[in-house]
Order: structure tokens, then sequence, then C-alpha cells
């Protein structure tokens, strides 16, 4: 039995596609095929059915599963655990974080990590998604807003606050809303279609009313290209609006109506606090994000 027929397994079977696991592990969606058969040779049962238009674990390969899961998890903590044993921090660390923080946060502060640690090799895998560990391959995991209970370990990497912004072209042309009763009419880049919150403490009301967007976008990076451009009023990160608004190509509205707070972590499984190189990035990260807190 071959740990990657395993890892190939436990791909497949939490994605339920062959294709999504090749594309996830970076394999041609024949080798993948081949572990999945191997590995049912090799156990003597099916593990997952793949007569029917979409997959499903067999009964055989539910109660397979949490062991091969388990085993993976096993090999995975021996190595983290000869990771911690070297006085240097070595090998590769793939982290998985949303796009956001990937260019605004983690970008920055890599060469001089990568100086720092030369013998450690860092993968980012940018994506707008939770990962599932111990069952995909990464060491760390950025993510931002509530975290689900589990037995994984979370370390606070900073609090973010939203701040209502535009472009000082747009409020020249469409004029400088001072209360949110002023907001129709204006166009709104808003996060996801939805209706968006906009807190009214200007007036005395302390009210709060619901619009929706004119403009709907899913990821918070690429709001601020359009808000930048003259596209419209948004709310952003502090992170990324902080700069600008300093620079002037942003003007934060209404900046005694405290915004949104959004907390945002770097999580990893328990056995993970052995690994030097994972321990070493994230105190290089919460430095840097420090540094940027405080407009260094």
């Amino acid at each position: 039995m071959e740990l990657s027929d395993l890892r190939a397994f436990a791909r497949i079977t939490d994605l339920m596609s062959v294709s999504a696991a090749a594309r996830a592990l970076g394999l041609p969606k024949s080798s993948v095929s081949r572990a999945l058969a191997r590995l049912e040779r090799d156990v003597g049962v099916t593990l997952v059915d793949r007569s029917t238009r979409h997959l499903r674990l067999t009964d055989a390969g539910t109660h397979f599963r949490p062991h091969a899961l388990r085993i993976l998890a096993d090999v995975d903590e021996a190595g983290a655990a000869l990771d911690g044993l070297g006085s240097v921090p070595a090998g590769t660390l793939k982290i998985s974080l949303p796009f956001t923080i990937a260019t605004a946060l983690v970008a920055p502060m890599l060469p001089a990590f990568m100086a720092t640690y030369r013998q450690v090799r860092v993968v980012l895998a940018v994506e707008n998604r939770f990962i599932n560990m111990p069952v995909e391959p990464a060491d760390l995991v950025i993510r931002v807003g509530p975290l689900a209970d589990s037995d994984l370990i979370a370390r606070r990497l900073l609090v973010s606050e939203t701040w209502l912004c535009a472009s000082p072209d747009y409020l020249a042309r469409h004029g400088t809303p001072v209360q949110a009763a002023d907001l129709p009419g204006h166009s709104l880049v808003g996060y996801g279609d939805r209706l968006t919150a906009y807190r009214d403490d200007v007036s005395g009301d302390a009210g709060t009313i619901e619009l929706p967007p004119s403009i709907a976008i899913s990821a918070s990076a690429a709001l601020l290209p359009v808000v930048l451009a003259g596209g419209g009023i948004a709310h952003l990160p502090d992170f990324l609006a902080r700069p600008l608004v300093a620079d002037g190509r942003l003007v934060r509205l209404w900046p005694g109506v405290p915004g949104e707070l959004v907390a945002i972590h770097a999580v990893y499984p328990s056995y993970r606090s052995l690994s030097a190189k994972v321990r070493v990035f994230i105190d290089a990260l919460q430095a840097s994000v420090a540094q940027h807190d405080s407009g260094a």
C-alpha cells in the first residue's frame, strides 16, 4: 500500500471527483485513477463506486477512509516532529490563504523571510475556500472570519476593521454623503451580491440601513481597483485602505463610525506546533502585520 495512493484516495473522497483531485494534486487524471485502482487492488475491495454519474463511497470505502486519513496524519506528524528537531528551519512550507491576504500581507514580507530562512521553500496556494486539514496537504492555513470548532490550533494575526471609502474623483463628481440616508443613488460596490448594512452614527440616530450593491464582487481585493478608478463607495479592510487613505488616493468616509471587526487567524494541526518552519513563518508574519498596522 503506497502513501501516494492513500493521498489520492483521500483527495478523491474529499472532492468526490477524480478530475478535481488530479487538479488539486497536480497530477494527470489517469495517474490518480490508477492510484485508486491500485489501492483497491491492495485492500481487496472497491472503495469508490464509479459506476454512477457521481462518485460515491462504498460501505468499505466509508469504513476505510478515517483509517487512511489517520495514517496520512501520522506520517505528516512524524515529518513535522523531525522538522522540529532541526536547529535551522528547512523544507517545503505550503500555505493556503485567500487572495487578499496573499497580496496585501504575505507577499510583501516574503523577500525578507526568504533571505533569513534560506532552507525553507514556500508554496502559496492562493484560494478563497476553506481546506480540510489534514486531508489536504497544507502546513498552514490563513483564514478570515469566525473559525469553526475543531482540534486545530489558531493564532490570531490581526483584527481588521472595515472602512467605508471612495476615491476623491468619485466624491468630486457625485458629492460626499454625510449620513447613511444619503447613500441611495450612489454607486455602491459590494462584497458579494447581497444587501450590505451601512451604519449611521454620524446623524445621531445610530441607525442602520441595508442597500443592494450597484457592483457586486466576490473577492475584496477586486473591490479595490474599482473604487480607486472612481467606480463607487465600498467597505474595504483597513490593511488595504490605510496606505491609500494616507497618500490621498482614497477618502475614508465617516471615520468616527466604527466599522465591522474581522479576525484573521493562522491555523494549523496541533502537531504542527513542533514544526520550526511553521513557527518562524507565523512569527515573521505577525511582526510584519504589526509593523503594517503601525504605519511603519
